[in-house]
């Protein structure tokens, strides 16, 4: 049973959500890069891209228990039923693509016989059998997913935006300051 709803967020998801907000975003757009480029960037882009999936996986199965534990702010009483289902259901959603996204990935380059190196001398075991039709498999649903994760985090910057310029009634405020 989830804990009663409080007026903020507490201090440790705010500080984990804009932590892993900005990772994320940072994600996309060197994934982007990467597969933009065949120059001497791609090296350089996959060496950040590879840690910083890790960082995010990482950061998201700690953020996860936090967010089961803790108290969050109710969503307003006036919200009408379908916003409040998007929202919980969009939420499940960012919580599984930045626990699903890097574990593809991850997989992908197992499954490729290469390792996933995140500094020197720091290498991850290989999650996945090399098997080059798993690989391109998982290329692909690493792309697709990554533009769907994209597009879930777009949605849920409107959404924010909208309880913080249009409503007006605290949901992004508890977010930014801790204050509803």
């Amino acid at each position: 049973m989830p804990p009663a709803a409080t007026p903020a967020f507490h201090p440790v998801l705010r500080m984990l959500h804009w932590s892993m907000a900005a990772l994320i975003v940072s994600m996309l757009f060197i994934g982007v890069g990467m597969v933009s480029t065949a120059g001497p960037a791609y090296s350089w882009l996959l060496s950040l891209h590879r840690p910083l999936g890790v960082a995010i996986l990482a950061l998201a199965l700690v953020r996860l228990p936090v967010r089961v534990w803790s108290s969050t702010p109710a969503l307003p009483a006036n919200l009408p039923r379908w916003q409040a289902r998007a929202a919980r259901g969009s939420h499940l959603l960012l919580y599984a693509g930045m626990i699903v996204m890097p574990l593809i990935g991850w997989a992908m380059v197992s499954a490729a016989g290469k390792p996933v190196k995140l500094a020197e001398g720091i290498v991850l075991p290989a999650i996945a059998p090399h098997d080059l039709t798993l690989y391109a498999m998982l290329r692909e649903a690493h792309g697709i997913l990554a533009y769907a994760l994209f597009a879930l985090i777009l949605a849920h910057l409107a959404a924010a935006l909208m309880h913080g310029l249009v409503r007006r009634d605290g949901v992004l405020r508890s977010m930014l300051t801790g204050n509803a």
